[in-house]
């Protein structure tokens, strides 16, 4: 297929390398400059933002709510798009965005489908992403072959977008909730006098197996935070997406305040970054480990 990619930071990169070498042609956009030269040294097409709109099926990983407005709701770049062009969104944004983006597309004649996805950058490296998607379903089908060569499971959660966002937001909120407990009880570990990293290595073993214990567990208890695969920030910004979320549906998530504070006060501490998981900092430092 012939296809546009934009967003390459290290999720976007990883995922539109995948489909070069998969043999499609990839038309790539990038706000700076460095990662478009690389994967055009891998094969890629570097373009504009309307090339890759003009391709007529384009997917795109940009980091928040703004970039999406800014760059995927432009009406420069939408006109370049002919008609029944398909835009797959794979990164988390808000239910309202994608409620917005949904209905200004139908409006132009245009498809969007969201498809956010679960994984760490190793994740899309290895074509190994979980892919959650909602949409027409003959859009799916159409690039359901795209889906197969970066995740390793695509699950359809309905025909209405924005309700995959509401599934990939609730699904990093439930990881920050698991990052938070672990913060919490590691500190207490260590405040025993107990090697933290041991302890995660205890539960990982057979109580608490996958990812985001064995994957989060691990820097947390090594106090080791790199390589960085999500940036605080961005989780910082999913936990506002989870609250609003909330707030919109009129459910409480008394969890999600704790979790709000303990990332403003590691961004107030220079933890920008840093991997999410270093929000665990927040909780050695209330008790005076730091």
């Amino acid at each position: 297929m012939r296809i546009g990619f934009i967003g390459l930071g290290g999720m976007g990169t990883a995922m539109a390398r995948n489909l070069v070498a998969a043999g499609h042609t990839v038309l790539v956009w990038n706000r700076s400059p460095g990662p478009v030269a690389e994967l055009a040294a891998a094969g890629a097409v570097s373009a504009s933002i309307e090339e890759a709109f003009a391709t007529g099926t384009v997917l795109s990983m940009l980091a928040d709510d703004r970039a999406v407005t800014e760059r995927l709701l432009d009406p420069a770049a939408l006109a370049a798009a002919p008609a029944g062009a398909l835009h797959v969104n794979m990164a988390t944004i808000s239910t309202a965005l994608a409620e917005r983006a949904a209905r200004e597309y139908a409006e132009r004649g245009l498809r969007y489908l969201a498809a956010p996805v679960f994984g760490r950058t190793e994740a899309a490296a290895a074509g190994n992403l979980t892919i959650v998607t909602a949409g027409e379903p003959a859009a799916i089908a159409e690039v359901q072959p795209l889906f197969d060569v970066l995740g390793r499971r695509t699950w359809t959660v309905g025909e209405v977008p924005a309700h995959a966002n509401l599934v990939k937001i609730l699904g990093n909120y439930l990881v920050a909730c698991s990052i938070e407990a672990m913060a919490e009880a590691t500190t207490v570990i260590e405040a025993g006098g107990l090697d933290p990293a041991l302890f995660i290595e205890v539960l990982t073993d057979n109580l608490f197996p996958g990812p985001v214990f064995a994957g989060y567990g691990s820097m947390i208890g090594k106090r080791s935070y790199e390589p960085v695969n999500f940036r605080l920030p961005l989780g910082f910004k999913d936990v506002g997406l989870a609250l609003s979320a909330g707030q919109e549906r009129n459910v409480p998530l008394p969890f999600g305040g704790v979790l709000r504070d303990a990332f403003i006060e590691a961004l107030a501490h220079g933890q920008g970054e840093q991997d999410w998981a270093a929000v665990a900092e927040t909780a050695r430092r209330r008790a005076g480990l730091a």
